[in-house]
């Protein structure tokens, strides 16, 4: 006995037919539709059809009903296609009940029966007793083909084994992008693949990456320009007064406030005192007007040697001792030198945002040998740059920056984690506004629950490999821009180099292989062999040696 052995359209389904269908199971119809809702259904689906369907070479036809499948079903003009969420043993006619969720819809082919003319949402709904069939690979062909707009292509799309994935690049990148994933599952593989396809698609791109482990300089030492505490060469005078004050002082409560207004006052006397502030006429505390350490030295001295000062001098003298720190420490050399004072905005600018790419089209910064009290002001000034480039170049040729920041929750952390510094400011504004002047955001991160709520709910695109932690997965969920629940449902289950990409980027959400990448293209991240290391030996006290020497030189 069939499941739909009462049902007047099954029946009338099984009593005609179609001639094609011995050679054809995607003309048969698998399931009926029992419950209508505005985004989702409920079917039952035939455990014979589902059996003959999984015989089949079409592995879409093969998948046919099972979680995470696509199916159609047949409108009055047309195919609405859905996602089957879950399963659920039908007792009473040994069916299938599932839940789906409606992805889109089409037109019927005449000659074929596919689906062509694919879109995102639902204009007519089917009504209880509609039948319902299997998706084939020629479908999802149709579905996931590009219409026209410029798409990279990043894997395979499951359950098939060579439709293709493409996403959008406008889409992709005009409304902000995240990677999410647990350690361990390609994430930064899989970054550095999209990054590369998007630099192939784009070879006079303009793409900043913020990389704090050093991995991505050896996927992208042919295609990029790697900066790292070597080369850098970030004017410490490009700072801002709020970068200024993180890295300068050290006090807390009403003592912080009172070196904050020192610090204002002789800083701007200091930026004062170059030719530029001439031309420039009225200058700010915040002018990215270069000046000379041992001016602000000696305007710290001069001040706190005035009789008519409101204050002791122990706020003078934290300020100043701070300096000479600075200047004296090799670590800061990057950032803190004398030889640094020259104006060079320009050239450092162009530098970093790759203007012009030179066929380079991406800067990785490896802030890896940056000392970690300053690593997150460093970031916030790469990333003010890159905004404040876009706003006062409004009345230039547009020239869109992506900006990329791996392990983003150390940035922009959730209220729970804040404290309170100028990078996680930047770029929540740059996930609010980035995208008005030309700026895009990609977040990679292994702990989304970590990351700002508001951050990641700016993301248009949201491609997530698998999470193993049940407060990620919640929180990944919540934020998706789709309702697919079956395809969130699947994230805890995915393989490595696996994910479910949802949002403006893609037609539909779906379910995605990503691509193997050229050894030479990937990022310096595998996981250490213990076993095979440890198997290993001779040497020991020559590593040893040359560690401590490198430790001690701190890089130098």
């Amino acid at each position: 006995m069939t499941a739909f052995s009462d049902a007047e359209p099954w029946e009338a389904a099984r009593q005609q037919p179609d001639p094609r269908a011995a050679a054809d199971r995607s003309s048969q119809p698998i399931g009926v539709v029992l419950e209508i809702d505005g985004s989702q259904s409920q079917v039952v689906f035939d455990t014979q059809r589902l059996t003959e369907c999984a015989e089949d070479a079409d592995p879409s036809i093969a998948m046919a009903g099972r979680v995470g499948s696509q199916v159609k079903i047949r409108t009055a003009d047309g195919w609405l296609l859905a996602n089957v969420r879950n399963q659920k043993q039908d007792r009473r006619s040994d069916g299938i009940l599932s839940g789906i969720d409606f992805m889109g819809e089409g037109r019927i082919e005449p000659l074929t029966n596919r689906i062509i003319g694919f879109r995102r949402g639902v204009t007519r709904y089917p009504i209880p007793g509609a039948l319902v069939y299997p998706a084939t690979n020629d479908d999802l062909r149709q579905i996931y083909a590009s219409d026209g707009r410029s798409s990279i292509q990043i894997g395979t799309v499951y359950p098939t084994a060579d439709v293709r994935a493409g996403v959008q690049v406008d889409a992709l990148l005009g409304k902000h992008f995240a990677l999410l994933g647990s350690t361990g599952t390609g994430k930064s593989t899989s970054a550095a693949l999209i990054l590369h396809r998007i630099c192939e698609s784009a070879p006079k791109g303009h793409i900043v990456m913020v990389d704090p482990h050093g991995e991505y300089a050896e996927a992208f030492k042919h295609t990029g320009v790697i900066f790292d505490v070597s080369n850098l060469q970030m004017p410490y005078w490009l700072m801002n007064f709020e970068e200024h004050c993180e890295i300068l002082l050290s006090s807390s409560g009403n003592e912080r406030q009172e070196d904050a207004d020192i610090l204002a006052r002789c800083l701007l006397k200091a930026r004062s005192k170059n030719r530029l502030a001439e031309q420039l006429g009225k200058l700010t505390v915040d002018s990215p007007v270069p000046y000379m350490l041992s001016d602000l030295s000696a305007i710290l001295l001069d001040e706190m040697g005035r009789l008519d000062k409101a204050t002791s001098t122990a706020p003078f003298m934290r300020i100043k001792s701070r300096i000479e720190e600075l200047k004296g420490d090799p670590r800061y050399q990057f950032m803190w030198s004398g030889m640094l004072v020259a104006d060079t905005m320009a050239s450092f600018i162009a530098r970093i945002f790759r203007m012009p790419s030179d066929g380079k089209p991406i800067s990785i910064i490896d802030v890896s040998g940056v000392p970690t009290e300053i690593t997150s002001t460093v970031v916030a000034v790469l990333s003010r740059m890159v905004f404040d480039f876009a706003i006062w170049g409004r009345d230039e040729k547009t020239s869109p920056i992506l900006l990329v920041c791996e392990e983003a929750h150390r940035y922009v952390p959730n209220e729970r984690n804040t404290d309170g510094s100028s990078v996680g400011r930047i770029l929540s504004r740059i996930a609010k506004e980035g995208r008005k002047y030309g700026i895009s955001l990609g977040l990679i991160t292994q702990r989304p629950s970590d990351l700002a709520e508001g951050v990641l709910s700016q993301c248009g695109t949201i491609i997530s490999m698998r999470l193993n932690n049940e407060r990620d997965q919640a929180f990944v969920k919540a934020a998706m821009p789709e309702g697919a629940r079956g395809f969130l449902d699947s994230i805890p289950a995915l393989r490595n180099r696996e994910c479910i990409i949802c949002g403006e980027g893609v037609a539909i959400p779906m379910r995605v292989s990503f691509d193997e990448l050229d050894p030479a293209k990937r990022p310096a991240s595998d996981d250490p062999s213990f076993v095979k290391l440890w198997r290993e030996s001779g040497g020991e006290n020559d590593v040893v040696a040359r560690t401590v020497q490198r430790w001690r030189a701190q890089g130098k």
